[in-house]
């Protein structure tokens, strides 16, 4: 009897536990060859109390006053181990060095094609191992190298014929991983149609090719003429501190993660559905793009050529970007029709930050789902080290700050962060 009434309790204990939410997971894993195949549900495995929140703790940027914290136009951001912040500002063709404080500390390069100095366009910035900075030039065509100092340290080449470098992007623990894709060039042998994703050492030396996979058809230069077809499957990725690929085609909500061997170990999906895109939506990119040319210096009769190049997919892509995040976490973000915006929020659109909706979806280092985390609006992230996030906001004047965001609700007892020191 007394067996039945501690079976009985424990039954209710358990369905109390199950209508509270708790750790309860919907969803099913299945192995496949080796892999794990996570398929989740829509509903997520956070509470009330125990969801992820964020903070903002740090804003470096001004309208007016000293020239060295008004940005131009951010590109990406890095942080070194000592969580200094590295700014690249594609306007001022240099970088700013902040402290975890958010005080000014130095600026590096200058614009030009000498020693050191950088091209238009600047946007990518890694730190490698022993706080060397990376610093693509692509209108140079190399990579500037940086001590930590600021000083100059050389550069290495980038050689076209072995690939154009799409995305770069660096970890807390010093790994530099680029993505290349292949170009036809003239009076040169055809090339695969593969991207690579390489490890570079800090001599600029590629160390490894960890992973290929076709190429996404968003950049098209292998015809006659080239193409811009957007909203195109495209593959997504980055790397995390232990050198682990998340990866994923946008196409289907899918995302694999690999180890450091480039060997599949999970695949993490959702259900979603796919939206159309609107004649909103590609006006609105259309004027965005136009400005955007406009402004880079383009003259009115090379508008209607370039117009002729942009083609529109007929749906949005499954999510927009993905970033590895605390305690192994996968973040995967939402995508942003402009059709959902409203006109005051259509008046300052930018297609290339707010392609991405401020909703991200939060999977554990299981693959399992855990809900939702909101950013704020008008920021975008580029970076996530340990429980803090590193982004750009815009304000309603269009004036841009780089925002430090702290993730509450991780702590840093379950990062392995160390407290900022100048906090």
């Amino acid at each position: 009897m007394r067996c039945t009434k501690l079976m009985a309790s424990a039954a209710v204990l358990l369905v109390a536990a199950a209508c509270s939410g708790g750790d309860r997971w919907t969803g099913t894993i299945t192995d496949s060859a080796g892999v794990a195949i996570v398929s989740n549900t829509a509903v997520g495995m956070w509470t009330t109390s125990s969801q992820w929140t964020l903070e903002e703790e740090l804003r470096i940027g001004s309208i007016e006053g000293e020239p060295e914290y008004q940005f131009g136009q951010v590109g990406f951001i890095a942080v070194d181990s000592r969580d200094r912040i590295y700014v690249a500002d594609a306007q001022a063709q240099n970088i700013r060095v902040f402290t975890p404080a958010g005080q000014y500390e130095q600026t590096i390069g200058r614009p030009g094609a000498g020693p050191g100095e950088l091209g238009a366009g600047l946007t990518f910035l890694v730190v490698a191992s022993g706080d060397t900075l990376f610093v693509p030039d692509l209108t140079n065509r190399r990579v500037n190298l940086y001590g930590p100092d600021g000083s100059e340290a050389g550069s290495f080449p980038i050689e076209l014929e072995k690939g154009l470098p799409m995305v770069w992007r660096g970890t807390s623990t010093g790994i530099v991983a680029c993505q290349v894709r292949p170009l036809s060039l003239p009076n040169a042998p055809a090339r695969d149609s593969m991207d690579a994703i390489v490890l570079y050492g800090t001599n600029g030396i590629v160390t490894d090719t960890v992973f290929k996979f076709p190429s996404g058809g968003t950049l098209n230069l292998g015809g006659p003429t080239p193409e811009i077809n957007l909203y195109s499957p495209e593959s997504i990725w980055d790397i995390t501190a232990e050198g682990r690929l998340i990866h994923g085609v946008n196409d289907e909500y899918r995302v694999g993660l690999y180890g450091q061997s480039g060997k599949l170990e999970r695949v993490v999906s959702m259900p979603f559905e796919r939206k159309p895109v609107e004649e909103t939506d590609r006006r609105v990119v259309m004027e965005f793009l136009e400005r955007a040319w406009t402004g880079a210096g383009v003259p009115p009769q090379a508008l209607a050529q370039l117009r002729q190049i942009v083609h529109f997919g007929e749906f949005f892509p499954a999510f927009s970007a993905v970033l590895g995040g605390p305690r192994g976490s996968i973040w995967v973000q939402h995508v942003q029709p402009a059709s959902e915006l409203s006109e005051e929020e259509l008046e300052d659109y930018n297609f290339i930050e707010e392609s991405g909706a401020p909703m991200w979806d939060v999977f554990d280092a299981e693959g399992r789902y855990l809900g939702v985390v909101t950013m704020p609006p008008k920021f975008a992230p580029r970076l996530i080290r340990a429980n803090r996030i590193y982004g750009v906001w815009r304000d309603e004047l269009d004036v841009q700050y780089v925002v430090r965001l702290r993730i509450i609700g991780v702590g840093d007892e379950d990062t392995g962060a160390v407290p900022l020191a100048s906090q």
